[in-house]
């Protein structure tokens, strides 16, 4: 009997790796989430997990989506190293080379959030649409842009967490958390800089005043993304995300900072958040690999 056939993928984040296997249409077979520790140690337990979970069938492809930032040129002698990360154990780490070498096939890199925004024009919140941007809010924060049939940025991507904004009025003495800009949209409104301000945001209640100067950072980056891009989506995912009450902070916030500028779609349907939920990344790592 001829081995079925799987595609795996990594959802390579900041804190956690989120390892799949999915059937040749995409479907999610099994998953598994390993904490972020030592380079060495989670590509080993990824690995090992990997192999064993395809241990009965026949892997195709297999595909990256990780933080950065990270070299994405598959010209590069460097395609799929981690560069000049904020998280300085990972720099210099070639993610490709190590799964490729192990698996015993190519591997296809890009960001995370390139990964999740080409689930969501796939699959997920927009689909069907020709212009898209998505911006992931976790422990960092990054953005994809897509249009005329590919992402945009190439050779290379966007660092758009790093974007300069204007501080919240309630928000003057708060010491960025970001390493190199005391005033980017990563170091004002991450989940690290949540936490840093208020304590974990998972306990946090909704009418918490750090939502509002949070929603106000996330609606100049919507307004940034409008204003330059004009994506027909914006899809705002990640961690801090979950908090279910933010996506309508944020569009108030849009809304109010816009002016009434320029026309474009309720800021209700063109701020939306992932329609594959937290499998977006996971999905994309999985398509990446199958088109690589």
């Amino acid at each position: 009997m001829t081995a079925h056939k799987l595609h795996g993928g990594i959802d390579a984040g900041g804190t956690t790796f989120k390892c799949g296997l999915a059937d040749r249409t995409g479907a999610l077979i099994e998953t598994r989430r390993i904490p972020v520790s030592t380079p060495d140690e989670t590509i080993s337990v990824c690995l090992d997990w990997v192999m064993a979970a395809a241990a009965n069938a026949t892997l195709k492809s297999f595909g990256i989506a990780s933080f950065g930032p990270i070299d994405v040129d598959p010209q590069s002698e460097s395609y799929g190293t981690i560069t000049g990360s904020a998280k300085p154990d990972w720099s210099g780490t070639n993610l490709r080379a190590r799964f490729s070498e192990t698996l015993g096939l190519p591997v296809t890199v890009d960001t995370d959030v390139n990964g999740a925004l080409l689930a969501e024009m796939r699959k997920g919140a927009a689909r069907g649409c020709a212009s898209a941007a998505y911006v992931t809010v976790g422990t960092g924060i990054g953005a994809g842009l897509y249009a005329n049939g590919g992402f945009l940025g190439r050779p290379s991507h966007p660092e758009f967490g790093h974007i300069a904004l204007r501080r919240h009025r309630d928000d003057d003495t708060f010491e960025s958390v970001c390493p190199f800009h005391p005033d980017c949209l990563e170091g004002l409104a991450s989940a690290r800089a949540i936490r840093a301000r208020a304590g974990d945001p998972e306990a946090l209640a909704p009418d918490h005043p750090v939502w509002d100067i949070a929603a106000d950072y996330l609606a100049q980056a919507a307004r940034a993304l409008t204003l330059t891009f004009r994506p027909e989506r914006i899809i705002f995912g990640g961690g801090l995300l979950l908090a279910p009450h933010l996506i309508a902070r944020i569009r108030a916030a849009f809304d109010k900072q816009m002016g009434g500028y320029l026309e474009h779609a309720p800021s209700s349907r063109l701020i939306a958040t992932p329609g594959l939920g937290d499998d977006a990344g996971l999905i994309g790592a999985i398509l990446l690999g199958q088109s690589g």
